[in-house]
């Protein structure tokens, strides 16, 4: 195993385990990948964030064609759409954290711009994309994801949650702990009249 991979399989583990003991994912409703070189790991289908472990990944390859390992989760085009739209992307993450899950259920119906209080959700993702409602795992919701994928890097799914892409591990990391934390204020202040930036 190169090095490259063992540290990636190491960040995977321990970021899952530090969004699971926080209460940001529940069960095995969480999915996150890296890349390396051509070749993509992402968590297992029914994995839980809380138990991961290096040998929970299957190994796909950028024609989502699986090559090795556990079946991947079922949501594994939505990743694989990142991947392909922007080689940079080198890591993926969708949980169904609380604020973020529930800011995309509320927004339903009106205008789907995210709003910014802070300079630190566009710091460290930027602007938010929505993508409308269909079932979790569908090829509707594959569908939905293609026609709405843009430059962006992070998006609410309608009534389902946040999934986020960045450079690595870490940084998808820092970028999805930075949306829930917006969310949480968008959803405080929500009937409040006060100003965004930018």
């Amino acid at each position: 195993m190169s090095d490259r991979l063992e540290k990636n399989l190491g960040d995977a583990v321990r970021v899952a385990k530090s969004l699971f003991e926080r209460g940001k994912t529940a069960g095995s409703s969480a999915n996150l990948s890296f890349r390396v070189d051509d070749k993509i790991w992402i968590s297992g289908t029914g994995t839980c964030f809380g138990t991961l472990q290096k040998d929970s990944f299957s190994v796909i390859d950028l024609n989502g064609n699986h090559l090795e390992g556990i079946k991947p989760s079922k949501e594994f085009p939505l990743h694989l759409s990142l991947y392909q739209k922007d080689p940079s992307v080198g890591a993926v993450l969708h949980t169904h954290s609380f604020y973020a899950t529930l800011w995309s259920c509320y927004t339903a119906g009106k205008s789907p711009s995210f709003p910014h209080y802070t300079p630190y959700l566009r710091m460290k993702l930027g602007d938010i994309g929505f993508v409308p409602y269909a079932p979790p795992g569908s090829q509707e919701l594959f569908a939905a994801f293609s026609r709405n994928l843009d430059d962006r890097r992070g998006y609410l799914l309608q009534n389902h949650g946040p999934i986020v892409a960045s450079s690595d591990l870490l940084s998808a990391f820092y970028a999805l702990e930075e949306l829930e934390e917006s969310a949480h204020l968008a959803w405080e202040l929500r009937n409040e009249n006060c100003p965004q930036i930018g």
